[in-house]
């Protein structure tokens, strides 16, 4: 019965750690920003070497504030050296003055007249999940307002596609050029964000997955979502080191 018994203990054990194994994925590691080529550049932060191999940089151009005005922030305009450049704009309001889109477009005619390959303009606005469709309508308007050539990004939440209406997303198909959803809050990754990746395979919308240079990231995701036709890889919001 001792030899029984013990041999039940075990059993119990291996259980035991093959659901710790199941809670935290094996496949679970930080985010190191030299493994990726897309990153986002904000103001404030200093650039670092894997700037170096970056293929798509998504730089901060300015902030849209309440009172509805463009406020320029991030580098001036200069020469880079990325394959893609994207200008990136935060947003506080969606009741934008005359002006704004008036200034975004003069922005980017002179990144362009300084020799950068600027695909497009990024709009980082966390809308509400109840008011998507409110959000959608003023993405159709912006798009409007665009040339052409001049593609479309925003931002998004992981909460858009799990608990909103994934519909409203893909009829977006054709207004919005791709969508960055975020896989973290501030500074740290949002908690079991795991449970909100499976409904991005219902996603028929151009996207990506954005990470927190520094936070968890179960890799098994970009094994399972590189089969997609519509997933375009991960994006990495740089941050400055800790201070020693």
């Amino acid at each position: 019965m001792g030899g029984q018994a013990e041999i039940l203990l075990v059993r119990r054990l291996i259980w035991g750690l093959l659901l710790l194994g199941l809670a935290r994925p094996l496949t679970a590691a930080t985010v190191l920003a030299e493994q990726y080529q897309a990153f986002w550049l904000w103001a404030g932060v200093r650039p670092q070497p894997a700037l170096a191999q970056a293929q798509t940089l998504y730089l901060l151009q300015g902030e849209v504030r309440r009172e509805g005005k463009l406020v320029a922030l991030g580098p001036p305009v200069s020469r880079l050296t990325f394959p893609q450049l994207w200008l990136s704009y935060r947003v506080q309001t969606l009741s934008w003055s005359d002006a704004v889109v008036r200034d975004l477009l003069r922005q980017r005619a002179a990144w362009l007249a300084a020799g950068n390959p600027v695909i497009g303009l990024q709009i980082d606005f966390d809308a509400g999940t109840a008011n998507l469709a409110a959000y959608a309508r003023f993405l159709r308007q912006l798009r409007a307002s665009l040339p052409a050539e001049c593609r479309l990004s925003v931002t998004g939440l992981l909460d858009w596609s799990a608990n909103g209406e994934v519909a409203v997303l893909n009829d977006l198909t054709g207004v919005v050029d791709e969508l960055v959803v975020q896989t973290y809050r501030g500074r740290q990754t949002v908690s079991r964000y795991q449970a909100y990746l499976p409904a991005l395979l219902h996603l028929t919308l151009p996207f990506k997955l954005g990470l927190v240079q520094g936070g968890e990231w179960d890799t098994g995701w970009q094994r399972r979502l590189a089969h997609l036709p519509n997933y375009g890889g991960e994006v990495v919001f740089l941050l400055n080191p800790p201070s020693a």
